[in-house]
């Protein structure tokens, strides 16, 4: 088995059509048949079943592919390591990304630990939570960030992070009469939410809140992103429920931030790393990461009474 097989079949398992894969590839369509026979006999298993009118994976064909992209990471984390070493580093921290933690304090942590260890060659991957789970219990990554505890065996997940959960509302609606926005007033109307698929955490701890009140919420779209969010809120298609911290870091025009009435409900940020011994390198990380707050200006308002208005224009 090489790795031309790999990136074939690999093709081939995305497209669900050889001549596509082909044309991706760039190769022709006759050489891609042969690899492709070349990996199933190698294997002793069918990966695909071809007809005329379609190509689709067999059993043992979905299996393999769930694990040929973490074997292209592996390969990529080798060569990084090797130009890490090239350009005068002595160690690495591969650091996996789930759910688009908190965007204020990634830069002044990245910034500590480059200040702190310059010679320590820092990666980052940002991938769907249960992406990062297998990358963590396989040794692709050292250390993760995610908004999930319910993570498995083997995975530690530890609390250092707690952000209050904010309603985006578009600029001149009439729920900016309150200062603090009951949930109910919240769920009457549309909603701009997170994917589960790329934000898996998040949705969970949003859903929890959801929960709270009887009525029914109405999601007019699940977005890929929380720059996408509050690009609909924006256009005054929904409101969108996020991490203050995340409404303030995406600066679109025409947002206000509001907390939602009551105690407010908070988004917590998980460290998410393999149980078991850790290396100096992680260790030293892991303070820095519990020693990282808030810029100022950021943390929730403290409660007060409905009716005067108190805008975070973004």
């Amino acid at each position: 088995m090489e790795i031309r097989h790999l990136r074939c079949f690999f093709a081939v398992a995305k497209e669900l059509h050889f001549a596509r894969a082909a044309e991706k590839l760039h190769i022709e369509q006759s050489p891609l048949s042969r690899t492709i026979k070349e990996l199933e006999e190698d294997l002793g298993e069918q990966l695909f079943i071809r007809t005329s009118r379609s190509t689709r994976l067999t059993r043992a064909g979905e299996l393999f592919l769930e694990h040929v992209p973490r074997i292209f990471i592996a390969l990529q984390q080798a060569r990084d390591s090797v130009k890490s070493a090239t350009n005068g580093f002595r160690g690495q921290l591969r650091i996996a990304l789930s759910d688009d933690i908190t965007p204020s304090r990634l830069p002044s942590l990245l910034a500590l630990c480059r200040q702190e260890e310059p010679d320590v060659d820092i990666r980052l991957f940002q991938v769907p939570l249960s992406q990062q789970i297998k990358g963590l219990q396989d040794d692709l990554y050292d250390v993760g960030f995610a908004q999930s505890d319910d993570v498995g065996e083997n995975i530690a997940a530890e609390a250092v992070w707690s952000d209050p959960l904010m309603v985006a509302v578009p600029a001149r609606h009439h729920l900016l009469r309150y200062k603090r926005i009951p949930l109910d007033d919240v769920l009457q109307f549309p909603l701009a939410l997170c994917d589960p698929e790329t934000c898996e955490g998040h949705a969970r701890q949003v859903e929890r809140v959801l929960r709270r009140s009887d009525r029914q919420p109405l999601i007019a779209e699940r977005v890929s992103s929380f720059d996408l969010m509050m690009v609909v809120v924006s256009a005054g298609f929904a409101l969108g429920l996020a991490g203050g911290p995340q409404i303030v870091a995406s600066r679109e025009p025409g947002v206000v931030a509001r907390p939602l009435a009551g105690r407010s409900p908070m988004l917590t940020t998980y460290l998410l790393r393999r149980e078991g011994e850790t290396s100096e390198v992680l260790s030293r990380f892991i303070e820095r990461v519990q020693a990282i707050d808030l810029p100022g200006g950021t943390r929730p308002a403290p409660p007060s009474e409905p009716g005067v208005q108190d805008e975070v224009e973004l």
